[in-house]
């Protein structure tokens, strides 16, 4: 028990300082926003980067033995990108809505109307779904442990961390609008192209590709070992 203690340790220390150091990185990246888009951003492109770590380890030992190691890795590379999401969250909360949660989904008060009207559709729609991924990504990161596993069962903790893929979904279309579509506007200056928008591309690319291979390899596998079942049941009829 102490053994595995110790490395459920090790791989929190080391995730962390993946994570911190991600964070660190897209705060360079990001140096010419404010600083409240500036962290803002850091800490949702740094789990946005875990969270792909994640659902790329699995694909990637399909293929290279030697990453099997780094399985373990799946569980903490998840809960941290979480924490990451969940300061994240808080940021756009405090700073840029400023606790008014209509903000959040794309309504200003109009003090003459003495009502909120809806004035951006896609910041809203964006949110909402980022919030579903949040939601999504909390309910994994909280089952993310031995301890829920024995205590939901084996199939319903495996039904539940089934979530992982509508959470990455969830979570690449929360980003790519903010990448590419947010600050399009006919009636306000362009900013200039994000500088990540190639990378966030070849990212989401790479996983798809990943986790393609790797599903029509298991079934490649699979198919041939159902045949020679099925052949050898034959020779012995």
């Amino acid at each position: 028990m102490r053994g595995l203690a110790r490395k459920t340790l090790v791989r929190h220390v080391l995730v962390a300082v993946v994570a911190i150091g991600l964070v660190l990185g897209f705060a360079a990246v990001h140096v010419q926003f404010s600083p409240m888009h500036r962290w803002n951003r850091a800490f949702g492109d740094a789990s946005l980067v875990l969270i792909a770590l994640s659902m790329g380890l699995g694909p990637l030992t399909r293929f290279l033995r030697g990453a099997v190691p780094l399985l373990p890795f799946r569980r903490e590379l998840g809960i941290y990108g979480c924490l990451l999401v969940l300061v994240h969250g808080a940021i756009i909360v405090v700073g840029w809505v400023q606790w008014d949660l209509m903000r959040l989904f794309g309504f200003e008060w109009h003090p003459e109307l003495m009502t909120y009207v809806m004035f951006q559709h896609g910041f809203g729609l964006a949110n909402a779904i980022g919030i579903a991924a949040l939601v999504l990504a909390v309910l994994l990161a909280a089952t993310s442990s031995d301890f829920a596993m024995r205590r939901l069962g084996l199939s319903g903790w495996k039904f539940l961390q089934m979530g992982v893929l509508p959470m990455w979904w969830l979570t690449v279309t929360h980003v790519a609008y903010f990448l590419f579509m947010h600050f399009l506007s006919f009636h306000r200056a362009t900013p200039p192209p994000n500088p990540l928008q190639p990378w966030f591309v070849g990212l989401v690319v790479l996983v798809l590709a990943l986790r393609a291979a790797a599903y029509l390899r298991t079934i490649r596998v699979k198919g041939s070992s159902d045949l020679s079942a099925e052949e050898a049941s034959r020779a012995q009829v």
